[in-house]
């Protein structure tokens, strides 16, 4: 693995999503949120799957320039068509117009339909936490997790995610599937040719396996089985039913389906601080409330309990310095691009 400086890969991929036919202010905010991902350790929805969008994109699966069109608009309910554009692209379009609504009114909601993966939900969750903001957020993915009792794919591992703005320098950033790990780790130990663990999949005929190759084309495990099964569900509704999105294993396959849109269905969930009590007031609470969980008996051989969203915090400021680490197959991925579509490759390789 080389490292190489975030602010150059950023502005590569911001070069590469331009000449794909993405519009300048669009690319940057798709580059900032796949680079922001393996900054924070996340390098399963990061340049990992640039190859992906590039390629849909390519063959017209995926409409570079889309508008984001308000289908329903509540006042502070908002159904929101992505016309098929770049998911990172339409979620951020989704929260801007969300932001001034829940600063009015407290709350503000919105459901997606027609869009595509969108990387890491903690992103937008953080982007919101950053303005004060509570927001929850989910998504469905594509097929590729079964109910509890079956072994073929109908949900997708179906996150959901929320992060929480401190006084700590970090958010506390709770970004989970309901699988019981994510598919974006079986997609990079295919790639790597790596085995995965015992108990993360099923192969197609419905029984265990540890060939990563074989998990892609059976089934992700859910998390806690029948606990994961019904959140799983749960996301599938708000994400798809709600916003009239494909359903199920009615969703396009990114890697898989190159012949058909995905069309993916989000659902995010505002909430404004100020609205229940001073946004000072709740990081101070929330600050102790860490504190108090810190400062509890550890295990032997436990040196720090740590809460959700300070490893990767930590993790992000020792990648800003240090270089983003991407493995060959990426690296040449990206480098494939760039001859492709005429990009010079121009970021150096950090020597740590």
């Amino acid at each position: 693995m080389k490292r190489y400086r975030p602010e150059e890969m950023r502005a590569l991929v911001a070069r590469l999503a331009v000449a794909a036919g993405v519009l300048p202010e669009d690319a940057a905010v798709f580059a900032h949120a796949l680079v922001d991902a393996d900054v924070h350790g996340i390098s399963t929805h990061g340049l990992s799957r640039l190859n992906i969008y590039l390629r849909r994109m390519e063959l017209g699966l995926i409409a570079a320039r889309a508008e984001l069109a308000v289908v329903r608009d509540g006042g502070s309910v908002l159904a929101l068509d992505a016309g098929n554009g770049l998911g990172q692209v339409q979620a951020m379009r989704a929260l801007e117009m969300l932001l001034p609504l829940a600063r009015r009114n407290g709350v503000a909601a919105a459901t997606i339909c027609n869009s595509q993966h969108f990387g890491a939900l903690s992103y937008y969750c953080n982007r919101a936490a950053a303005e004060g903001m509570i927001l929850l957020a989910m998504t469905s993915c594509e097929p590729a997790m079964s109910p509890a009792g079956g072994y073929e794919a109908f949900f997708g591992t179906n996150p959901i995610a929320a992060s929480f703005p401190t006084g700590k320098g970090f958010h506390i950033k709770v970004d989970l599937a309901t699988s019981i790990v994510a598919r974006g780790n079986i997609v990079a130990a295919q790639k790597q040719g790596r085995a995965i663990p015992e108990g993360w999949a099923l192969d197609r005929e419905g029984e265990p396996t540890t060939d990563a190759q074989e998990a892609l084309v059976g089934t992700v495990l859910t998390m806690a089985g029948h606990k994961g099964y019904a959140l799983a569900l749960m996301v599938e509704i708000f994400s798809s039913v709600l916003s009239g999105a494909a359903i199920g294993s009615s969703i396009g396959s990114m890697y898989k389906d190159l012949d058909r849109k995905q069309d993916v269905g989000h659902f995010f969930c505002l909430l404004n601080v100020e609205a229940f009590m001073d946004l000072a007031e709740f990081k101070a609470r929330l600050d102790e409330t860490i504190d108090r969980i810190k400062a509890g008996k550890r295990r032997p051989g436990v040196d720090e309990i740590l809460v959700p969203g300070e490893r990767s915090a930590r993790f992000a400021a020792a990648n800003e310095l240090q270089g983003i680490a991407l493995p060959e197959v990426t690296i040449g991925e990206v480098r494939q691009w760039c001859e492709r579509l005429q990009v010079p490759f121009e970021c150096s390789e950090v020597k740590v």
